[in-house]
């Protein structure tokens, strides 16, 4: 019988888009019913969309997949947003106050707004972290209630390009799939594997994908950086394959030798490794090859991390993703930043149970995408499919646009990691033209009506004076006359 309710999430990743299914069951666990894959090298590079047509077809496979393996059309989707040019911004909002003002939620939501409506050249705010609030000379996280005269709000903005969000709606568009609610992937990564403890004491999230390494700081619970560098995996087999090997064939030998860090003292001079029947290379080589790129990746991530949160480490360093699997990877972050504390995450800390353990490879590499379903709470199931198995007839279509049936809500309105939708911002922007509107149309009325007061006060002096010079005109006449009848 097919499945009434599940959330499908998609993530588009550099080497592969994903898609999975899942059913949250009443003990708050996950049942993955559907999973299906596509390799998107061809249309994806550092995580951004480059060829829409070819990114289409793929998502349209992917949900073909699913409602395949379902037996139900897909009203909606879930999807992450992430990739290279994703950056953090540090942006502080200022109000000075009437003294003995008391601070209202109307004053903060007033200088969240603020910072939402900040413009950046070419880039689109996806999310603000708020990081605290001063008042007066004290910060505090909530000041509501706060009696000052200065009220200062701190927020960290993650910007994308604005092209890069506009290929991704248009790549749903026009494969006919709604977009549900589009979330910030390395938020929703980081809420599906980081402990408490870990946000609140201060850690380094770092996810080491295939064409890009992901950079997340947080403290008191609190995101405070966060950073895309456009280096990963992919990066060490294209190094391999610089001596002339096949890139297949670097990449097999990368997953099968590659280590993050080897001691001298362990290197085989003699020992050489196969590239094919005819052909071998030395170990020592081999190694320097893969450790030299691996360097830099760990000394580019590190750089990240802002000098301040050097000593508020206390939950460590925490490697996910499919670059997380080489051998060695955390003494060699150990090594390079010299933090003790390191641990790789190589599944999610919510329970997900699947009919086949093949479905969810516990290697990192799902870690996103199960942190976006995590995060669905709308149903995206339709309805069911023709029972004659034609995927495209015998039910009514629920998708075809670019966004799910949910009331358009402002940035204000917006949960950590959750960004508008194409739809939501053109409602927003309607919203804001129409405001603007009536504010002009308020503020014309209001000069008219002043400037109609003025023209009657005017109106009242004329006519005073006029009768003014009347009064005085018969004083004078009769004080005349009652001269020339004394003389």
């Amino acid at each position: 019988m097919p499945a009434k309710e599940f959330i499908v999430a998609i993530e588009l990743g550099s080497s592969k888009i994903t898609g999975v299914a899942g059913r949250k069951n009443l003990d708050g666990s996950i049942s993955v019913l559907a999973v299906a894959k596509e390799d998107s090298t061809a249309c994806i590079r550092k995580g951004v969309i480059y060829n829409i047509d070819k990114t289409g077809a793929c998502l349209t496979n992917i949900v073909n997949k699913l409602k395949a393996a379902l037996k139900m059309e897909i009203a909606h989707v879930y999807v992450g947003v992430g990739g290279q040019s994703i950056r953090s911004v540090k942006n502080v909002i200022l109000k000075d106050l009437p003294e003995e003002t008391t601070i209202t939620q109307k004053m903060v939501n007033e200088l969240m707004d603020t910072n939402r409506n900040m413009k950046y050249p070419e880039q689109e705010i996806l999310d603000a972290a708020t990081q605290e609030y001063k008042v007066g000379t004290v910060f505090q996280l909530d000041p509501v209630g706060i009696q000052s005269t200065h009220l200062e709000g701190n927020f960290l903005n993650i910007l994308w390009r604005q092209a890069f969000y506009r290929k991704l709606n248009q790549c749903f568009d026009n494969a006919g799939i709604a977009i549900g609610e589009l979330y910030l992937a390395p938020l929703a990564l980081a809420d599906s594997i980081l402990t408490e403890a870990e946000k609140r004491g201060g850690c380094v999230l770092v996810d080491l994908g295939a064409d890009t390494t992901t950079v997340s700081v947080y403290y008191k619970n609190i995101l405070r950086h966060l950073a895309v560098i456009p280096i990963g995996g992919n990066n060490i087999t294209k190094d391999i394959a610089s001596l002339q090997i096949e890139e297949a064939d670097a990449e097999r030998m990368k997953l099968k030798y590659a280590s993050a860090y080897t001691d001298n003292a362990e290197i085989d001079d003699t020992l050489s490794y196969p590239i094919d029947i005819s052909r071998s290379i030395e170990s020592r080589r081999f190694i320097e090859i893969v450790e030299a790129r691996m360097q830099e990746i760990i000394e580019n991530a590190w750089y990240q991390v802002p000098s301040e949160y050097y000593d508020k480490l206390l939950g460590g360093i925490i490697l996910t993703g499919g670059g997380s699997n080489m051998v060695n990877i955390e003494k060699a972050f150990r090594n390079h930043t010299h933090v003790d504390k390191i641990r790789t995450a190589k599944f999610v800390t919510q329970t997900i149970n699947a009919s086949s353990p093949d479905m969810l490879p516990h290697d990192g590499t799902m870690n996103t995408l199960l942190g976006l379903l995590a995060k669905g709470d709308l149903n995206c199931a339709g309805e069911e499919l023709d029972p004659n198995g034609n995927l495209f007839g015998g039910s009514k279509p629920t998708t075809g646009g670019n966004t799910a049936e949910r009331h358009p809500r402002s940035a204000s309105e917006l949960e950590p990691g959750v960004i508008q939708t194409a739809a939501e911002k053109e409602e927003a922007q309607r919203i804001a033209e129409e405001e603007a509107q009536r504010k002009a149309e308020q503020e014309a009325r209001l000069q008219e009506e002043e400037e109609q007061r003025k023209r009657e006060e005017e109106e009242e002096r004329r006519k005073n004076n006029l009768w003014n010079r009347m009064v005085r005109g018969v004083k004078d006449f009769i004080n005349k006359m009652t001269a020339e009848e004394s003389d």
